[in-house]
């Protein structure tokens, strides 16, 4: 299986705060990784600096062979990853269906490779048929779980070989996290790969194929979700 993403030896700092420390990790084809942690384990920062949104001070990422490590986020998204962040990052005036144009304008050039506009558009909605009916809302008035649906389906625009998805289950009722593991099932039977940062261990080990677990900005756990749970060690970071 060849990969899709490698993060390799990544340090990044937030102003004087030296956050990652050596992190490494990969993403292949048709996969979906879970890194998993605490609420200020990492896990955002290291999203963030694969996405380009926080400079790295040292390491390389790669993105499908290409070195990408000082590429902007726009050009990262350009060329096929889209991100979901933990707030949603919708646009709280602006309506669903003109949220989810900015994801249309930013990838034209891959839309006409993956079949052109519409056929992006139907693969988005048979994920998230919910977010067709919301498309004339605006983001003020959406509920948590709608907005979390409506940043997937942004990301999604892109046609992107790459979801990064940051805490996609976090405040949502059972049912609804229920409803989310079978759009992340779906999206990756498109060939989509998907890499999550979540809080909640059994949530992430229910869909992942791999787990990181990440403390103090270093990855302490890889291996399958079923090591991971039995793992005494890793199961006590994680509940702290």
């Amino acid at each position: 299986m060849g990969a899709v993403l490698e993060v390799d030896g990544v340090n990044t700092f937030r102003a004087t705060a030296h956050i990652l420390h050596g992190v490494s990790l990969k993403v292949g084809e048709r996969e979906v990784v879970c890194l998993v942690g605490r609420n200020g384990a990492g896990k955002t920062t290291t999203i963030e600096s694969i996405m380009g949104l926080l400079p790295v001070k040292s390491g390389a990422i790669r993105f499908q062979g290409e070195d990408i490590t000082g590429l902007p986020a726009h050009q990262r998204a350009r060329r096929g990853m889209g991100y979901s962040p933990e707030n949603c990052g919708i646009f709280p005036d602006l309506s669903v269906a003109e949220n989810l144009s900015i994801s249309r304008w930013l990838s034209e050039d891959r839309a006409a490779g993956a079949g052109g506009a519409a056929a992006v558009e139907e693969r988005v909605f048979s994920v998230f048929p919910e977010v067709r009916d919301l498309t004339g809302r605006r983001g003020l008035n959406l509920s948590g779980g709608q907005r979390k649906m409506v940043a997937i389906a942004r990301a999604m625009f892109l046609s992107p070989s790459l979801l990064l998805l940051d805490e996609a289950f976090e405040g949502l009722a059972p049912v609804v996290v229920s409803r989310f593991r079978e759009a992340m099932i779906k999206i990756k039977a498109m060939g989509i790969s998907l890499l999550m940062a979540e809080s909640h261990l059994p949530a992430a080990a229910a869909i992942a194929d791999r787990l990181y677990a990440i403390d103090r900005g270093e990855i302490i756990f890889h291996g399958s979700p079923k090591d991971a749970l039995a793992n005494e060690a890793v199961m006590k970071t994680l509940r702290g």
